[in-house]
């Protein structure tokens, strides 16, 4: 009887002890997990602000495919949420309280089944180059229960650490795979209206083609600001040459003019376009995609008994240029390959 109060009374010192234990231990938690992505920032920024492409990234709803996702009406930016309700993950939601574009991201988790929590949640975006460094972090407040479940299993950066470390892979995949998504359309035959342009021209190595161009076509469109000449349509490069076999391409970057304008400049030209038949192909994506679109464009003419125009124009027309996506797959361009007009009406497109 007296060994029992004994141990009763040492289980009882236990208890007192590994209550004051618990009780003492930090009331706060905080961790982070950081990943450079080689994509740049508004894309990473845009997949995390906008809670439906969470299933994509997410590490908790990669374990429950078929969980049920609810969202509110708006989705991303502040005020934005959705709320989760499955076997394996339980029920909660999350929100965003604060957005800095393109640099942070607050949002708050809530947790309610199979016990309540909450916790802060915060992303930060930081340019390197032409890559991110993107850090997730959580953060909140732990009561006796939870100290008591961290103390005698594991801290929560222990558990959820690999959680975020995960979700930033993925994060990765996604954001370069959304880079590389594109699409091709043969619209068929149009019209080009023509008109007048100012340009300039030079010839390169093919692979130095997308230098070149990024450096003619500002230098262009600054003269243009300058002498406040009225444009009529958006920047164009016209082939004048393209010669695989020796690496060769002569090439004009053209910004279209309302009227014809003489140039002050002796390397900045005027030039016009008459009205030509075309056969029109439009690329959504990475210029990388732009030899497929040119093929394509071209298997076209061959396969419907067309003929292209000696020496036409075959000019690309970059549609949304001015708006500076950050994301290649939302870049349009559209081609236009000279052809022998028909006889018959114009098929418009």
């Amino acid at each position: 009887m007296k060994a029992f109060k004994y141990l009763l009374f040492l289980l009882l010192i236990i208890i007192i002890g590994a209550s004051i234990y618990i009780e003492v231990q930090p009331n706060t938690y905080t961790f982070s997990r950081s990943r450079i992505i080689a994509a740049p920032t508004p894309v990473i920024f845009n997949e995390v602000n906008d809670y439906k492409n969470w299933p994509h990234f997410s590490p908790w709803l990669e374990q429950e495919p078929e969980v049920q996702l609810t969202y509110l009406e708006k989705t991303s930016d502040i005020g934005a949420g959705y709320a989760w309700k499955g076997t394996i993950l339980g029920e909660g939601k999350m929100t965003t309280l604060a957005v800095s574009e393109n640099k942070s991201i607050a949002q708050k988790i809530n947790f309610i089944k199979p016990f309540e929590s909450e916790s802060d949640i915060h992303w930060t975006f930081e340019p390197q180059n032409d890559s991110t460094k993107v850090t997730w972090t959580m953060s909140g407040k732990l009561d006796f229960m939870s100290k008591m479940y961290t103390t005698f299993s594991a801290p929560f950066e222990k558990t959820v650490g690999p959680d975020f470390e995960r979700g930033l892979f993925k994060l990765d995949s996604v954001s370069m795979a959304s880079m590389k998504a594109y699409s091709i359309k043969v619209m068929g035959i149009t019209q080009h209206g023509g008109g007048y342009y100012l340009y300039k021209t030079t010839s390169c190595k093919i692979s130095e083609l997308p230098n070149k161009t990024q450096t003619m076509l500002p230098t262009i469109a600054a003269y243009v600001y300058k002498n406040n000449i009225s444009t009529n349509g958006i920047p164009f490069v016209n082939y004048h040459k393209w010669d695989e076999e020796n690496n060769a391409v002569m090439f004009s970057c053209c910004i279209p003019t309302t009227e014809k304008m003489i140039s002050t400049e002796s390397d900045i030209l005027t030039g016009q376009l008459p009205p030509f038949s075309a056969v029109k192909t439009i690329l959504k994506g990475n210029y990388s995609y732009l030899n497929e679109a040119w093929a394509k464009g071209a298997s076209y003419i061959q396969e419907n008994g067309l003929e292209t125009l000696e020496q036409g124009p075959t000019i690309e027309v970059y549609s949304n240029l001015e708006r500076n996506l950050p994301n290649p797959a939302d870049w349009i361009t559209e081609i236009y390959i000279a052809i022998q007009p028909l006889e018959d009406s114009f098929k418009m497109k």
